[in-house]
């Protein structure tokens, strides 16, 4: 059951009046009286003007309404239409937006675009669907309304109705102690090899299912919603498909915001680690890489749910920090045999800790290096790794320790609220 409230787009194509800004504050207020995720459905062509700035104070209660919702119960949107405007920040304000193929939004049109920038786009080419994926405002796509609401059920699924529930056991017939003996040939042994980290998740989950969200928005981190033994997960996964699993602003901002909506509705958290480590550049230096790679950092640190982290390969230097290391706090932390766990890679080492030897002394000391230090087994020994498993044995393991947690409690420390990185 959830609180839905819909635009009424056959009037002035959904131009919200005070009134329905009204409606909106008293929808998102119901859900919060009766803990029932709050669920919108917009087609809207912005405040409506005949109403001046009437209009505006509307939907900014609505907005307000909306923005005390959240952390307290899922909040879910489909648009279905325009989204333009100021209503249109109603979308950022969503946990997870759908957006079907004739839907479009932006805050600022073609026409005022053209006039500002000299550039002209039509209304596709400013904020489609396409758009939308890329830039991470809509988490999922759907060919129209229809399949829209399939995936707003299929989201809700996962969730519970509000923060102090948890979320629904699943039915499935995936004996969780199944053996895994694919991954050792999906996961190539060669550290520079690529794969794709969605294979690794479908083999780990019940039945092969995953939700993926935001797939198109940095896809150098995966995240979805899946089960495991029919407890609804979370996965933040490195893919080596894409910037061989670096990360840098947008991967940073799309893994931090999906662990804190986990943490929020106690969805337990798998961790795949696979990185190089955070993405060099100049230009994402300028633009604050430090601040949004604190983000990531920051909403692990405060996420109070179950938390498994698994080492596949690479795992270096400040990304492996931040991928939920121990140093983070997760519960249990698995790695493979084969995961390279250190400062950095063998050659960038050697580089730096033997720069005057001879070629051959650099060759002798790498070696070494990969033999002695790039293992999880010194991991390990400092208690920075709970357990080495074989790739066959990794959904059984995570299967057990996620039911190890199932009775983890943490008490809570009230506070206002964090002032952590945005």
């Amino acid at each position: 059951m959830a609180v839905v409230v819909r635009s009424r787009s056959r009037r002035r194509r959904g131009a919200l009046t005070p009134e329905d800004g009204e409606t909106l504050a008293e929808a998102a207020e119901l859900a919060l009286r009766l803990r029932r995720p709050l669920v919108l459905e917009l087609a809207t062509a912005g405040s409506d003007v005949g109403h001046g700035v009437a209009s505006l104070v509307g939907w900014g209660q609505g907005a307000r309404a909306v923005a005390a919702c959240s952390g307290v119960v899922p909040i879910l949107c489909l648009v279905r239409g325009p989204a333009v405007s100021g209503p249109a920040l109603l979308l950022g304000l969503a946990d997870v937006c759908v957006a079907t193929a004739d839907s479009f939004a932006f805050l600022s049109g073609p026409d005022m675009v053209a006039s500002y920038t000299g550039i002209h786009l039509d209304i596709a080419a400013l904020g489609g669907l396409a758009h939308l994926e890329r830039n991470g405002v809509a988490a999922l796509a759907a060919a129209d309304a229809s399949e829209g609401w399939d995936r707003i059920d299929e989201l809700l699924g996962y969730l519970p109705d509000h923060h102090d529930a948890l979320p629904p056991t699943r039915p499935t017939e995936d004996p969780p102690d199944r053996a895994t003996p694919e991954l050792a040939e999906l996961v190539p042994s060669d550290p520079h090899a690529s794969y794709d980290v969605r294979r690794v998740i479908a083999s780990l989950v019940d039945d092969g299912s995953l939700l993926e969200l935001r797939a198109r928005f940095a896809p150098q981190v995966v995240t979805a919603l899946a089960s495991l033994g029919g407890q609804p997960i979370g996965v933040v996964a490195n893919q080596p498909q894409a910037l061989a699993g670096t990360l840098d602003i947008g991967a940073s901002q799309k893994a931090a915001r999906f662990v804190r909506f986990c943490d929020a509705f106690n969805v337990p958290l798998l961790t795949l680690v696979d990185t190089p480590g955070f993405l060099p550049g100049k230009d994402l230096e300028w633009r604050g890489m430090i601040r949004h790679g604190a983000e990531l950092a920051f909403a692990y640190a405060e996420a109070t749910v179950p938390r498994l982290c698994l080492v596949l390969r690479k795992a270096y230097g400040g990304a492996y920090i931040v991928m939920d290391s121990k140093g983070m706090g997760n519960d249990l932390c698995y790695a493979w045999p084969t995961a390279e766990i250190a400062v950095m890679g063998a050659q960038g080492a050697v580089s730096v800790l033997h720069r005057r030897a001879t070629p051959e002394e650099r060759a002798r000391a790498q070696a070494r290096y990969e033999a002695e230090v790039c293992t999880p087994w010194l991991a390990a020994e400092r208690g920075y790794v709970d357990h080495v498993i074989e790739p066959a044995e990794t959904r059984s393991a995570l299967s057990a320790g996620l039911a190890l947690l199932a009775t983890r409690r943490e008490h809570l420390v009230g506070r206002k609220h964090d002032t952590g990185p945005l």
